[in-house]
């Protein structure tokens, strides 16, 4: 009998493949979840997203059952999948107890690496700020137009704002810290799904990054950690007000 092989999977293989399929499907239903063409009880069909995305059933199933599991959608039996009811309060305040607990736990292993973390936090607070500003023009022009901002500026000014955080827990050096925030990004993701495109903090987010930033560069031990919990807190708060 022939041994099986040990060598670790070729990167032009059919499972690893496989699983890139999958994952830019799911990155592609997750677009659909948050650009508003999906809203909160809307179905999910298989077959339909297949078709739409130019792929087989298989890679759309597995991914929706990845979302299930983020709690993205539901499924529902004999009617297949429909997106998730928007977060309550309760669960708005649930999550941001967890980010607390996680992002000063972060911050305070972070603070061993911050020579080499702030400049990285410095580049990532300027292209939040660019992405800010794109956004804030485009919402100048709607408002004279009447149209709403373009859901492309919104998903990258998004991204630029978790990408600030993830930095400072992936500085913490913790593989299963980082875990943690890939599975709580699935629900902040979640939370934005029903965020009022005309309401939304930019300019508040902008702020509170700048001090965590500041805080960081001042080399006060205790600072980045008062900056972060100022800035969870204000997010739950006005997420809590627009909810």
């Amino acid at each position: 009998m022939t041994p099986k092989s040990t060598h670790p999977q070729s990167p032009n293989s059919p499972l690893v493949e496989r699983r890139a399929l999958r994952d830019g499907v799911y990155d592609a239903i997750l677009e659909k979840l948050l650009d508003g063409s999906t809203p909160p009880g809307s179905s999910l069909g298989i077959d339909s997203l297949a078709r739409e995305l130019g792929v087989s059933p298989t890679p759309v199933r597995e991914a929706l059952v990845q979302m299930e599991h983020t709690g993205l959608v539901n499924r529902v039996a004999l009617k297949g999948y429909k997106v998730a009811p928007p977060l309550s309060p309760e669960q708005v305040t649930e999550l941001f107890d967890a980010r607390i607990m996680l992002e000063l736990g972060a911050v305070e292993r972070a603070l061993a690496h911050a020579e080499d973390l702030v400049p990285e936090l410095q580049a990532a607070h300027a292209r939040h700020v660019l992405a800010a500003h794109r956004v804030r023009k485009l919402r100048g022009g709607d408002q004279a137009h009447g149209t709403t901002t373009d859901n492309s500026d919104l998903r990258e000014y998004f991204a630029a704002d978790w990408a600030f955080h993830l930095l400072i827990i992936q500085a913490a050096q913790n593989r299963f810290m980082a875990a943690m925030a890939e599975s709580l990004s699935a629900h902040v993701h979640r939370m934005r799904q029903t965020v009022d495109h005309g309401t939304f903090d930019i300019d508040q987010a902008i702020a509170e990054h700048t001090a965590i930033l500041a805080a960081f560069e001042s080399g006060d031990p205790e600072a980045p950690a008062r900056a972060m919990r100022t800035h969870l807190e204000g997010v739950e708060r006005r997420s809590l007000d627009d909810a």
